[in-house]
């Protein structure tokens, strides 16, 4: 399998603080990776640096083929499939649901006078089903819940058929039935054999959702683990992540994290 992402020996510094910290990763296009770490590990500035747009201060990063600082960064971007807080809020809150799918086929953010073909707007309808959204075709985005706002942004990303798919924690925001809808729509869409490689950023391990190969853990910009989340994924590597003494139980191809108690050593 290919490499659609390579981290060699990759840091960030922004004086005095180091963001990252010689960070060696690959992701294989065959893989769903979630990216586990409390705040401040260096899991927003690992996305910003796979999605083109930061630059390490050392080590190199290869996206998808090509190194970055050595190719052009506006022909890798149409190849990358990107939700993130930031990306959401520049999103016209009176556009519709609709528009707000077909417009990534231009990779712009609000219709002005692009024309579309009829392919980019069927195409746009079936992601919209394929998200589980379909009947929201023609509401206007800020009339949404959070989740269904999620899931537009999630349908969006995909309008391009990107290579890459990188969401920057997707269940952000979200009450306990949007949390459970979204992971249920990423559990799909990472089992689909042909969805793109994935990396998904996520305080919690409740919200993994099945399907999902791949884990890697940060703390205070350092790997903790990277590798099969059946391996990987376990007490020790979470406690160690997460600084404090945790429990962890599975069922179903789903996690559940707590503190451990006295008790329970």
């Amino acid at each position: 399998m290919a490499a659609v992402l390579e981290f060699d020996e990759v840091s960030v510094r922004r004086h005095p603080s180091t963001l990252l910290d010689r960070v060696t990763w690959t992701v294989e296009e065959d893989e769903r990776w979630v990216i586990l770490g409390p705040n401040g590990a260096g899991k927003t500035t690992l996305m910003q640096l796979a999605s083109t747009q930061m630059h390490p201060s050392s080590g190199t990063v290869r996206i998808l083929g090509q190194q970055l600082g050595k190719s052009d960064v506006f022909e890798l971007r149409p190849r990358i499939g990107l939700t993130s807080a930031a990306l959401a809020d520049r999103i016209p809150w009176n556009e519709t649901v609709r528009d707000v799918v077909v417009s990534a086929a231009y990779g712009v953010l609000g219709r002005w006078k692009e024309v579309y073909d009829q392919v980019d707007h069927d195409r746009a309808e079936d992601l919209l089903v394929e998200v589980g959204i379909t009947g929201l075709a023609d509401r206007i985005f800020g009339t949404l819940s959070e989740g269904e706002k999620k899931r537009v942004q999630i349908a969006r990303s995909l309008m391009v058929d990107p290579e890459l798919l990188l969401l920057d924690e997707p269940a952000a925001g979200l009450d306990l039935g949007g949390r459970e809808d979204l992971v249920s729509t990423l559990s799909m869409l990472a089992f689909a054999p042909e969805a793109p490689a994935t990396v998904l950023v996520s305080h919690h391990v409740e919200e993994i959702p099945p399907g999902f190969s791949h884990v890697l853990m940060l703390r205070a910009g350092r790997v903790v683990t990277a590798g099969l989340i059946d391996d990987e994924l376990n007490e020790a590597n979470l406690s160690a992540t997460f600084g404090m003494p945790l429990t962890l139980e599975q069922n179903d191809g789903r996690y559940w994290a707590r503190r451990r108690t006295r008790a329970a050593r």
